[in-house]
């Protein structure tokens, strides 16, 4: 069949002009050079006229720190709502720069004297005798020592130091129809015997001063030998487990629990206990439908698809990839739920994301159909977002809406 421009390439196409899709896509691309409607318009200052985005006086500083890669930076679909199409409820996703994580150690200094009387200095804390100098540009001045039990440790996690910055674009789609979170962490099976127990417990003395390892091994063993843990049993227990490990220390692979249970009909409590064991990064799967109903939807929708790909590309030619050499990471998302043009007020929050995966069908309808200038008549977007820091508890604030994170 011959194409012409506005007309449809095949029998599914035909079948969307009788919803009206395809009389209205060739209406529109027969005045094409009208087809970059305000939501895909850039003016000349580098702001565009979509009116459902926030904009901030420093977005045009942001576009010139980034090729944005063939796409504008306000971004929307659909881009021109109608009326029974107006539900308030989005998904708004910004741009940003990754900016690496950074651990930091705050202390405060003090001077420091010497012995009195004279003598080298030999790091312990003086209150009298000679202060301690050094030269510093030629000149003697007092020296500096960092004060004990005056450290602090500062952890800023990635999503710490990208909050605050200016975004790159801004992406606004409806809201998906399947929304949920889910939240957890990571507890997990422990044991430890009693011998163990005492072992940790002498080495936690030793460690606080209380006293030395010779006594923790004589305070242990004279327990064991004048009964103080548990009489008669408990030898012929100690006998069986002794017994056990000398058999297995010459190779013949006994096990502890098994000489113990042969010998005395016991074993040893393993103290089972669930210990809390990390905290697990969440992850989010959106899928979004796109069927562009004129050329502006469809010159938007491609605009859409080319950031969410440049945008997860690695860079290997930015000042710290040093021109191939390295690799820079991609850039990274925030996401929000909006509601009437304001942030969702029931909804989770997010800390900001990588985008993990991207998968995009042309051919959503269950058949190629495309209209006259090539624009695929359905397709779906899946992205897969994955949080850049774990959710802590300090992170329920007054200031976050709704449910939280």
């Amino acid at each position: 069949m011959a194409m012409y421009q506005g007309g449809y390439s095949n029998f599914a196409a035909k079948r969307a002009a009788r919803h009206g899709k395809t009389k209205q896509y060739k209406a529109a691309l027969e005045q094409k050079q009208n087809t970059n409607n305000d939501a895909t318009k850039l003016n000349s200052d580098g702001k565009s006229n979509y009116k459902g985005l926030p904009m901030d006086d420093s977005q045009g500083e942001s576009s010139k720190k980034r090729d944005l890669a063939g796409h504008p930076q306000i971004m929307a679909y659909p881009s021109a709502k109608g009326m029974e199409e107006i539900t308030g409820d989005s998904l708004l996703i910004k741009c940003f720069k990754y900016i690496p994580p950074a651990i930091s150690v705050d202390y405060q200094l003090e001077t420091r004297y010497a012995p009195e009387g004279g003598g080298k200095y030999d790091g312990k804390v003086y209150e009298g005798g000679q202060e301690i100098k050094t030269t510093k540009n030629g000149k003697t001045v007092p020296k500096l020592f960092p004060k004990a039990d005056s450290a602090t440790f500062n952890n800023d996690g990635a999503s710490d130091k990208i909050k605050g910055t200016t975004p790159l674009f801004y992406v606004e789609l409806p809201i998906p129809q399947d929304v949920n979170d889910s939240n957890s962490v990571t507890w997990s099976d422990d044991n430890m015997n009693i011998f163990q127990i005492a072992g940790l417990a002498a080495v936690s003395s030793i460690a606080k001063g209380e006293f030395s390892f010779e006594d923790a091994k004589n305070l242990i063993q004279a327990g064991i030998a004048d009964n103080a843990l548990g009489g008669e049993d408990l030898k012929d227990n100690l006998t069986a487990i002794i017994s056990g490990k000398a058999i297995d220390a010459l190779g013949n692979n006994v096990n502890t629990g098994s000489a113990l249970g042969r010998q005395t009909g016991s074993i040893l409590n393993s103290n089972l206990e669930l210990l809390f064991n990390g905290v697990n990064l969440r992850t989010f799967p959106f899928s979004i439908n796109f069927s562009p109903r004129n050329a502006g939807e469809s010159q938007m929708v491609k605009y859409i698809i080319r950031a969410f790909k440049s945008s997860m590309a690695a860079k290997k030619n930015s000042e710290v990839a040093q021109g191939g050499a390295f690799l820079s990471a991609p850039d990274v998302f925030s996401l929000e739920y909006r509601h009437q043009s304001t942030t969702h007020p029931f909804l989770n929050s997010f800390k900001h994301c990588a985008l993990t995966g991207m998968n995009v069908n042309y051919t959503q309808s269950g058949t190629y159909a495309t209209y006259g200038d090539g624009t695929p008549v359905n397709l779906r977007m899946n992205l897969t977002f994955k949080e850049l820091n774990p959710i802590y508890f300090e992170d329920y604030t007054d200031d976050v809406p709704g449910v939280g994170y």
